[in-house]
């Protein structure tokens, strides 16, 4: 939980939470469940690499963790399209995630 990348990971998983309350009935197995579900993944990952002890298996959790960000982008474009609900802000805080991601993974690679 001290880490900013988890933090901001977890701050998005709670906006897609939000957002999605409101999304069509019919969406609720479909695509509310696929956002929830990638964006929880974004910072349950980073905080399971934080706890491995080799740099290879810190890496490969922040790989998949930055997978579900990818998926959790898309989610958001369809969203969006489909005028679901406005995903400006989540789309701001994703991309902090990913420049995070980036940062912290490219840290871990050269120590």
């Amino acid at each position: 939980k001290d880490l900013i990348v988890w933090k901001k990971g977890y701050a998005l998983a709670l906006e897609t939470y939000r957002a999605t309350q409101t999304f069509p009935r019919s969406e609720q197995y479909g695509l509310v469940s696929q956002m929830r579900r990638s964006a929880v993944s974004i910072p349950a990952n980073i905080a399971e690499g934080f706890k491995k002890k080799s740099k290879a298996e810190k890496i490969h959790f922040l790989t998949i963790a930055y997978g579900s960000l990818e998926e959790s982008r898309y989610y958001l474009i369809l969203s969006k399209d489909l005028k679901y609900c406005d995903t400006s802000e989540m789309e701001k805080k994703a991309e902090e995630v990913s420049k995070l991601l980036t940062l912290y993974r490219s840290k871990i690679e050269n120590s």
